[in-house]
């Protein structure tokens, strides 16, 4: 039976919105918000802080879109991703494009303009990082893909933090390394559930190439130097002590978690518990770090 045109337009707006990853984005914005609150401390200038969350999301959404847009012939190999707009033809390749540029273009003229030029240059490199090295090339090319991939993962929260600051201080780069050394371990529980798929698809992701063993010890140097990140926010007067005791806290038991991996009997459940873990250290450090910010 052919659709009505009202189940149509339906249709087509939930994939332009499944094409934009909502769960990355809104994961992304806590953390660009949890930068622009450290940067305030507690001074906070409404209007700004609406610009910076539109500017980011709507970058965030073209590099993810061009993702969708680039990764188009692989995501038919993959179960998870095969369902996707273009995978099904529910969109041509074309539109698809056109809707990318047309995100970047409105998110960088928000950060630009409305924000502050550094804001969109961050912006720029971010969506740079993520659709050039990481999608077009290392993605297909490299086990780097996942590391140097989270440079643009990390743009959110220098974005946020800048925005205030306008200069790039050691905060900045702080919480920089806070989600460039989140950004692998997370990853790579992921890939190490859907490593066949991956495979499949011929992306050489970590575990794909250099197997599931090789994977979890190289996410433990990661986790681990999240302790000297955490505190450095502390020892820099961004935050208070409840942040330091609950994120190493935290990162202690991720590290406990990723350590028990050696002896798991089932990878794909303890890969599961793994993602779930960093997934909530994330949500629930940035949380603290905002309710803990230090004020002037």
């Amino acid at each position: 039976m052919p659709l009505c045109s009202s189940q149509r337009r339906s249709t087509v707006l939930k994939d332009l919105v499944a094409l934009t990853k909502p769960r990355i984005i809104r994961l992304n914005l806590i953390a660009g918000f949890g930068g622009f609150w450290v940067a305030s401390k507690w001074h906070i200038d409404g209007w700004l802080l609406v610009w910076m969350l539109l500017g980011s999301a709507l970058t965030m959404a073209s590099s993810c879109v061009f993702n969708n847009y680039l990764d188009r012939d692989f995501d038919t190999k993959m179960a998870r991703t095969r369902n996707r707009a273009l995978p099904q033809g529910r969109m041509s390749p074309g539109a698809v494009l056109a809707y990318a540029i047309a995100l970047g273009i409105a998110g960088l003229a928000v950060l630009f303009s409305l924000v502050d030029p550094l804001t969109g240059w961050l912006g720029l490199l971010g969506m740079f990082v993520y659709v050039v090295v990481y999608t077009m090339w290392l993605k297909r090319n490299s086990t780097w893909s996942t590391s140097i991939g989270g440079i643009s993962g990390a743009m959110p929260p220098v974005i946020g933090y800048c925005a205030v600051t306008t200069e790039v201080d050691a905060g900045a780069w702080i919480l920089f390394a806070l989600l460039f050394l989140w950004q692998p371990a997370h990853f790579w529980s992921l890939a190490i559930r859907r490593m066949e798929e991956y495979r499949a698809a011929g992306f050489p992701l970590l575990p794909v190439v250099k197997g599931v063993t090789r994977t979890k010890w190289q996410m433990l140097p990661y986790i681990l130097l999240l302790i000297p990140a955490s505190i450095l926010m502390y020892t820099y007067d961004y935050v208070g002590v409840y942040f330091l005791v609950l994120s190493l806290v935290i990162v202690v038991i991720w590290f406990i978690h990723a350590v028990s991996g050696f002896r798991a009997k089932d990878d794909d459940k303890w890969a599961r518990t793994d993602f779930i873990i960093s997934i909530n250290y994330l949500m629930i450090m940035f949380f603290v770090m905002i309710l803990d910010t230090n004020g002037v």
